[in-house]
């Protein structure tokens, strides 16, 4: 015990002898990876805010300040405070202020969080002071988002809960090492030498770190579809973290599966992957229950993980175990997405993991970073390291081609597209082409899981590329424009097709296996003058791969009867418009890396991809041109292990 207590005593020193008298310090708790330092009067240390920056620095940990609740206005007068205090042009009422009396904090919901921290965060600190309420600022975003709301709600609602969570991970953070004969290896749990069921097991020898957990729905059986944990000998008690690459479900759909049998520990990721997360498990479960296969899993796993979930900015260094330092960067895949770069040890190996990004230009995300403080280790997707994909400049050239062929004569587009990322990235094409004029304004109908989604990108602009950063910021949020119309129920699906007026229709889902997309895809079919405009990858043995092979008539079930379809509409695909980045990305990736690494380790991709990708990297390495001769090129299968410090 003496061991562990020692790293916390000198954790508590520091702060004792650093926060000034006149604070009123009362209690210091461990919650998470974060240190909590409760306050009398936080004045003294808000208006000399090098104090927290330089304990910060000192204990090498993340440090946030609390009022302790004795010295916090009333709800009813702090909430008075903070509409008074509040510029009247944000438009804030007491519906956008939620008070969270377990931790101290208010939420502040604002269509401008800027505002709170221009001029040294003067009106931010002016609410602390004056209320004892540590303000949390979020983003009101200009589509309500049904997500956001019913999360906020329900974290508030388990607060007490949440903080016990916290203490309990904090105390198994901050704690001192205990064994002094240091390893490093990681073990492929899933998503090597395939796609799909993503998962590593990272040790340490202090550590057991799960980096995603994804799932296969196309496995044909369930043990199939998940990480093969069942395989090694680590039980969910040893996990010390989980971290979450990003909100797809190949990475993360049975996260909530670790809480049904057990674990109790965290669960890092972004918090726009948090939201889509949330959004993507649900919905999974619906559709299983829905299909008659249902999960092992239930809504009460899923909010058992959320309450364990601790969100990370981009470039910020946060604790997960006692020799384990995890950084979020931007990996320009879908909204949120991450490399994981995992600092273990004193200067003992870095770890970087790409998981699923984009070195290319798209419309939605800037590219995936490239510069880290130091990499040893590399762990890079391979799905697509055998194709070269069309230029994104070409794609989009096509798909505006395709579209206005189609208005032209009177007919109407079909985009059966994916939930996240691809359909958002679909609308800022329209939105642009429509403004340049490239494409007359036409009504876009909307459907399917797409809103939701889209409404969380609404939230968090300033992860969105910086060209559309600058629209929103000129005011013409292309996810707000005019022609974008939202069908509320599958009752106007008829209506819309049999109009005289030209259309496009984005639904899910993308590869026509069920959804409003199959739907509208039946009444459209048989009409010449319409298109099902293909924009991703259609799976082997999915609707969307039939048509796209050809086929002219298909049968579908609707409502226990077989009904047969006609299929004279034009067929269109446009590979372009992947998040994935392709051969020549991947390489371009490699050779912009700084540093470089001393292992490569290839992943997330099938046999074929990575062993041209591998070879392609074998024949660099011997020209000497971007990377050195003495990198070691891995191409591990799920259940090998490899030792990255013996």
């Amino acid at each position: 015990m003496a061991l562990i207590d020692k790293v916390r005593l000198k954790i508590l020193e520091e702060i004792y002898k650093n926060i000034p008298p006149e604070a009123g310090l009362t209690k210091i708790e461990f919650e998470g990876p974060e240190i909590a330092i409760y306050l009398r009067d936080v004045k003294s240390v808000l208006e000399k805010e090098e104090t927290i920056k330089s304990i910060a620095k000192i204990i090498k940990k993340r440090v946030v300040v609390r009022v302790d609740e004795s010295s916090r206005k009333d709800v009813d007068d702090a909430l008075e405070i903070i509409l008074n205090e509040v510029p009247p042009d944000l438009g804030l009422t007491k519906e956008d202020i939620t008070f969270d009396e377990v931790l101290g904090e208010v939420i502040i919901k604002t269509t401008n969080p800027t505002v709170f921290f221009k001029d040294k965060r003067q009106l931010y600190n002016k609410i602390f002071m004056e209320t004892g309420w540590r303000p949390h600022i979020l983003r009101k975003p200009p589509l309500r988002s049904l997500i956001l709301d019913s999360t906020i709600k329900y974290l508030i609602s388990q607060s007490d809960a949440r903080r016990k969570i916290l203490r309990n991970i904090g105390d198994r953070i901050h704690r001192d090492t205990l064994f002094k004969d240091p390893y490093v290896r990681i073990t492929a749990l899933g998503g090597f030498q395939e796609v799909g069921r993503s998962s590593i097991l990272l040790e340490t020898q202090e550590s057991k770190i799960l980096v995603d957990f994804g799932y296969n729905p196309s496995a044909p059986t369930f043990k199939q579809s998940m990480p093969r944990l069942d395989a090694v000998d680590v039980s969910l008690e040893d996990i010390d973290a989980v971290v979450v690459t990003h909100a797809h479900l190949d990475h993360c759909g049975l996260v909530p599966l670790l809480f049904k049998f057990g674990y109790e520990g965290p669960v890092y990721t972004t918090e726009a992957t948090r939201d889509l997360m949330i959004l993507l498990q649900l919905d999974l479960l619906d559709i299983s229950r829905r299909e008659g296969r249902p999960l092992p899993f239930d809504l009460q796993d899923v909010h058992k993980a959320l309450l364990h979930t601790i969100t990370l900015k981009y470039g910020e260094v946060t604790d997960i175990s006692p020799d384990v330092r995890l950084t979020f960067y931007r990996a320009g895949h879908i909204l949120g997405s991450s490399i994981a770069h995992f600092h273990i040890g004193v200067g003992l190996h870095n770890v970087v993991y790409t998981s699923d990004f984009k070195y290319g230009k798209t419309r939605l995300l800037d590219e995936a970073h490239t510069e880290f403080p130091r990499v040893d280790t590399l762990i890079m997707e391979s799905t697509y390291g055998n194709a070269v994909q069309l230029p994104r400049d070409e794609a989009e050239a096509k798909f505006v081609e395709v579209i206005n062929k189609t208005l032209q004569r009177k007919g109407k587009v079909l985009i059966p597209t994916l939930a996240v990322g691809r359909a958002q990235e679909v609308l800022a094409i329209l939105a642009t082409a429509m403004d340049e004029g490239k494409i007359p304004e036409t009504p876009v109908y909307v459907e399917g899981m797409i809103n939701e989604v889209t409404a969380i990108h609404t939230a968090y602009p300033d992860l969105l590329s910086s060209e559309i950063r600058n629209l929103i910021n000129e005011g013409r949020n292309p996810f707000l424009h005019k022609s974008f119309k939202v069908v509320e129920s599958g009752k106007a699906r008829v209506e819309i097709v049999d109009s005289d007026e030209p259309a496009i229709i984005l639904a899910t889902s993308g590869m026509l296996t069920g959804g409003p997309a199959v739907e509208y895809f039946k009444i459209m079919a048989p009409d010449p003058k319409n298109t099902i405009l293909f924009v991703n990858y259609q799976v082997e043995g999915t609707l969307g791969r039939k048509v796209k092979d050809g086929v002219k008539n298909v049968n579908l079930i609707t409502e226990n009867k077989i009904e047969s379809i006609t299929i004279n509409m034009e067929v269109e695909a446009i590979e372009g418009f992947s998040g994935h980045s392709d051969q020549n990305q991947l390489l371009a990736y490699l050779e912009s890396l700084t540093p470089k690494p001393k292992k490569i380790i290839l992943n997330h991709g099938e046999p074929e991809a990575i062993n041209k990708l591998y070879n392609l990297i074998e024949e660099r390495k011997k020209k000497k041109s971007s990377l050195p001769a003495t990198v070691e090129v891995y191409k591990p299968r799920v259940l090998d292990s490899l030792a990255l410090v013996i």
